[in-house]
């Protein structure tokens, strides 16, 4: 049978009572059948869920895509099995491919959940981070679709241990976000033990008012003041956002495992299977849904309107940053009302700030909270907006997870790190990101770009927001000379060959400024009567694999690799890879990288002392065409 909130009065949550055993039956089941999980983690959370579902959540289940649908995030992610028993209650799965599927090889019931499952937002299970995915989605409920739709989280307890919650509590107040609810399964077990604060339910409320959140207590097992209790939260009164501390039990409904330490992540077997179920008073099947919301009349997507994008337009010769071609080409896509910038308080460096000044309705500030400004892009692409993120490139590897959860979430977001490489200067090796390229690459299905000018870093840019996926833009602090005419294309997956001639003997690679220390070593070997190519690497991930395989065959299988990173990863790594994968035997690659730790210095003092200048690039060119030849005389002997 079936049930909808209409057929259950307010007075009458029996209903919502045995469709909690229900859950915690299901979970059961799951977990057993499956050999794995999370029973005992889910049955403590099954009461909030049971009523939640039934009597708050406004969702049409039939329309996942409605854009006034409330949203659902399980941040205690590892608890799936009370997330699929739930969808099993709302009938979007069956009971079979709930028992059958979850956690099996090809089965879409993912140990965690994915949004594989078109009701599943956001990847979770790295704890910590579905409470700032929530924020992000909320911002763009409150500012950007304007709609009254609220955003559910269940948190688990020993989560609230991470600094990331507790910087998305912080942004939610800053930005008043009351349509955003945080549930906290309180049920004082962690993996190995008790958590850090038991069931002290007054200290987690001083520590979430202090971040500015209104906090609401209820014992999570009483569907009466539970329902009380979720009314309130979800009302959306005042302008704060609303963490629910539910005071619950691991286990919860099953004697034998109930409030015990060791249970945690084991599925029980299946003789305590079934004496749980009878002790929870045997099998269900019900059937529920709660509210629907009125339908929005929006799109699935924002409208990016029809306004055309200029990007600017610089002349050759003239100094320019790509940092600062990445805030003029920002601004000039904002006449797309569907893209959104964020950046981590470092605006008046990234040049976010002109699309701030610009466009304020569609910029959210981070401030120092790397992990929620990764965290925000998300959410607002779960909303179908296109976001762009920006702060120091050394800064963005403490959000690494949250990078690498993006790519799981499906997420289509636009990451752009400044200040990259010894090429900073005197700021020293804390501020130089030496690590993002590989960082980066390393993402599942990530797009990585290291524009040379500022031509290149504005297509690029534009590029990005067409772009699925996690990509990234390394941008440079200093200003270099435009190389590229405005009507140049550059194509993601694209080279470009700066300099080249029929006599080539030498290829040299680069990237980003060092491709400029490269065209200025192609002079001193000129002296020499040594003709080199130079290609402009600025798609590191795809890479033209064909423009390096030309290169290779034509100058005698000699390239010089050079860049402003560790050697680990980067463009060294990435060139290797491609050629390696095209059957490439035979060729040399001598690799310039940044193989020491380095200080404080001017740019030029520091590239040169890494050895990627122009008078250490020609150096190892020199070096290789000398050892290339003694090789081949040895041969000959």
């Amino acid at each position: 049978m079936t049930y909808t909130v209409d057929s259950m009065p307010e007075a009458d949550l029996a209903l919502a009572e045995e469709l909690g055993r229900q859950l915690r039956i299901d979970s059961i089941r799951a977990s057993t059948s499956a050999g794995s999980g999370h029973p005992t983690s889910s049955m403590s959370a099954a009461d909030l869920l049971a009523v939640l579902v039934a009597r708050h959540l406004r969702y049409d289940w039939d329309n996942p895509t409605e854009p006034g649908n409330d949203h659902l995030i399980f941040s205690k992610g590892h608890a799936s099995p009370l997330l699929y028993a739930v969808f099993t209650a709302t009938g979007v799965i069956t009971e079979d491919e709930l028992l059958t599927g979850y956690r099996r090889f090809g089965s879409r019931l993912e140990g965690h959940p994915t949004p594989v499952l078109p009701w599943v937002d956001v990847a979770t299970g790295s704890l910590g981070q579905g409470l700032p995915d929530a924020v992000g989605v909320a911002l763009a409920g409150k500012y950007l679709d304007r709609l009254p739709y609220r955003v559910w989280v269940l948190c688990g307890d020993s989560e609230m241990s991470e600094g990331s919650i507790w910087e998305a509590i912080d942004k939610a107040a800053y930005y008043r976000l009351s349509n955003l609810i945080a549930i906290v399964d309180v049920n004082r077990l962690g993996q190995r033990g008790p958590t850090e604060l038991f069931w002290d339910l007054n200290a987690y409320a001083r520590r979430a008012q202090a971040f500015g959140a209104r906090v609401l207590q209820v014992d999570g097992h009483d569907v009466a003041a539970i329902d009380r209790v979720l009314a309130d939260a979800g009302s959306g009164g005042g302008d704060e956002p609303t963490v629910v501390l539910a005071r619950t039990r691991k286990g919860h409904g099953f004697s034998e495992v109930e409030d015990r330490e060791n249970w945690h992540g084991k599925p029980l077997p299946s003789e305590m299977a079934t004496r749980a179920i009878i002790e929870l008073g045997g099998e269900r099947s019900l059937r529920v849904r709660g509210p629907v919301p009125k339908p929005s009349g929006l799109p699935v997507r924002p409208d990016a309107g029809d306004a055309k994008v200029r990007l600017p337009r610089y002349e050759l010769g003239a100094k320019v940053a790509t940092r600062r071609a990445y805030g003029d080409a920002l601004t000039a896509l904002g006449v797309r009302r569907d893209v959104v910038a964020m950046d981590g308080e470092v605006s008046n460096s990234t040049y976010a700030e002109q699309f701030a000044a610009a466009f304020p309705e569609r910029y959210f500030e981070m401030f120092i909270a790397e992990q929620q400004l990764v965290a925000a892009a998300v959410g607002f692409s779960v909303r179908g907006y296109v976001p762009f993120a920006s702060t120091f490139a050394a800064f963005l590897t403490r959000a690494h997870d949250f990078i690498r959860m993006a790519a799981i979430s499906q997420a289509d977001i636009r990451l752009v790190g400044s200040h990259a490489g010894v090429e900073i200067g005197a700021d020293g090796a804390s501020q130089m990101a030496l690590e993002d390229l590989a960082m980066m690459r390393a993402v599942h299905g990530s797009t990585v770009l290291y524009p040379s000018d500022a031509t290149s870093a504005a297509a690029l840019v534009q590029a990005m927001a067409e772009r699925s996926g996690v990509s990234y833009l390394r941008t440079t602090r200093g200003a270099y000379p435009v190389l590229y005419a405005p009507e140049v294309e550059f194509p993601i997956g694209g080279a470009k060959v700066l300099a080249s001639s029929p006599d080539d003997q030498i290829t040299l690679i680069g990237a980003g400024v060092t491709v400029h220390t490269c065209l200025a070593a192609t002079a001193d070997l000129a002296a020499d009567g040594v003709h080199a190519r130079v290609i402009d690497l600025y798609s590191v991930k795809p890479i033209d694999t064909a423009t390096l395989v030309a290169a290779a065959s034509e100058t005698g299988g000699r390239l010089v690799v050079v860049e402003d990173h560790h050697p680990e990863g980067g463009l060294g790594s990435a060139v290797l890879e491609a050629l390696a994968a095209a059957g490439q035997h035979d060729f040399v690659v001598t690799h310039l990288a940044v193989t020491e730790m380095p200080g404080s210095g001017s740019p030029e003092e520091l590239l040169d002392a890494a050895g990627l200048g122009a008078a250490g690039v020609a150096q190892a060119a020199r070096a290789l065409l000398a050892f290339v030849v003694a090789d081949a005389d040895a041969s000959e002997e």
